[in-house]
């Protein structure tokens, strides 16, 4: 705990981004398995379903979310009180399998959830040898 805080301290302060924090803590994700699925609920708070982009590649499930702001406040006079301007992403990459296929993932997204059912991938299974017989 700082009580006096000291000069560098104030210095780091002044060029705090209240926006910027890890993309894990802006993508908290609960997984549960249940009836033959993976189940994932993803926090993303303030962003819109049109900011979200899912991606599956390689086996791997990408989620993306981008945010661009630009907020503008004027007086009765339209003079410029305040202008803000934020633009921000972050990104989460979750292994789903190489035999999941886009459309075996459902996704929906609602008041800052993002909801998601993927099936367990089945392991494939080795084709048996088959012997031609020879007469």
């Amino acid at each position: 705990m700082k009580f006096l805080p000291t000069f560098s301290d104030m210095f780091d302060d002044l060029f705090h981004d209240p926006f910027n924090y890890s993309s894990v803590d802006a993508m908290r994700t609960d997984i549960v398995e249940k009836d033959g699925q993976y189940l994932m609920n993803m926090e993303l708070p303030g962003y819109k379903k049109e900011d979200i982009q899912m991606e599956l590649k390689d086996g791997y499930l990408i989620i993306n979310a981008t945010k661009n702001i630009d907020n503008e406040e004027k007086d009765d006079e339209g003079h410029v009180i305040r202008r803000e301007r934020y633009s921000g992403s972050c990104s989460r990459n979750f292994y789903v399998g190489e035999g999941i296929k886009e459309e075996d993932i459902k996704a929906s997204f609602d008041n800052g959830e993002l909801k998601i059912s993927i099936p367990k991938d089945t392991v494939k299974q080795v084709e048996e040898k088959k012997y031609i017989s020879i007469e």
